[in-house]
């Protein structure tokens, strides 16, 4: 087992054994794909800038175009890919409104098509962009094209779901990006510590979009209540590394953490006596059919 070394800038700031599977931060995390191939997709672009600058005036502009066009496909690139993981994690989803994956293709290839034509000529250029498309699109793939829900649900229930999530999924990104300011690796880990346990409600209430009424509170009031609470303690706490106030934050950190789940409990609790019921319905019915079994 992993041993956690403590000092004075640690998370924990002691020593003992950890295991990274047993903290609620960590599960069902993964690893980001938007890294790796999708960096050298940034740096590949920069030797046209040489090209540009040991090139005449006239070439000039059309590398530097092909410079601008291959950044901004990558940069398409790796926020489509971010938007695909987040699809993928929810059970309820809908397809994203920019197809940025299949955008980044078609960028890379008129880069490199602009590119060819400049260094090369018409045909080359042409050869350059149909290849720069077909392998961006087999390297990553293309965009959902469909809204993901669940068979046998209403979609406009579907659909106040995937809304009301979205609405959520928002707030929980402003406290990250809040908390981030206060310049606390203990708080940042804290704050993801009840973000992993407010997902767990979204994913039961995408299960069961039945559940949204009982839930719509903790999606809305309360974490725009967090989010709020967040922004001003971090402003305050960045300048003034107050104790107390760290100490009220983290209490209501554990408050709304102890009050998610619980809900995300009751509702898996009533889930599970619908399923119950149903069942025992069933079970009368056929006995009441004469249907026994061999």
């Amino acid at each position: 087992m992993a041993q956690r070394f403590g000092g004075e800038f640690s998370p924990k700031g002691a020593s003992g054994a950890t295991d990274p599977k047993g903290d609620p931060q960590f599960r069902g995390a993964r690893r980001t794909r938007a890294g790796g191939r999708v960096n050298l997709l940034f740096l590949a672009p920069f030797p046209l800038i040489w090209k540009a600058f040991t090139s005449g005036a006239l070439l000039m502009a059309p590398y530097l175009a092909g410079f601008g066009i291959l950044i901004l496909a990558a940069w398409l690139t790796r926020e489509g890919i971010k938007a695909e993981e987040a699809y993928e994690a929810r059970k309820v989803a809908r397809r994203p409104a920019l197809p940025r994956k299949m955008l980044a293709s078609l960028l890379t290839g008129v880069g490199l098509g602009v590119v060819g034509v400049t260094g090369h000529g018409v045909i080359e250029g042409v050869i350059f962009g149909l290849l720069g498309v077909v392998l961006h699109s087999m390297a990553f793939g293309i965009d959902p094209l469909r809204n993901k829900g669940m068979e046998g649900v209403d979609q406009h229930q579907t659909d106040r779901v995937a809304r009301a999530v979205d609405r959520a999924e928002a707030h929980l990104a402003a406290m990250q990006d809040a908390i981030r300011r206060a310049q606390d690796r203990q708080l940042e880990t804290r704050v993801d510590r009840f973000i992993t346990v407010a997902r767990d409600l979204f994913r039961t209430v995408e299960n069961d979009p039945r559940d949204l009424t009982a839930a719509r509170k903790y999606l809305g009031i309360y974490l725009q209540g967090a989010r709020d609470a967040t922004v001003k303690f971090a402003d305050h706490y960045a300048r003034s590394r107050d104790p107390q106030a760290r100490a009220d934050y983290e209490a209501l950190l554990s408050d709304l953490e102890q009050n998610f789940a619980a809900r995300t409990d009751r509702l898996l609790s009533d889930d599970a006596s619908d399923m119950t019921v149903e069942i025992e319905v069933l079970r009368e019915r056929l006995q009441r059919e004469g249907v026994r079994p061999e």
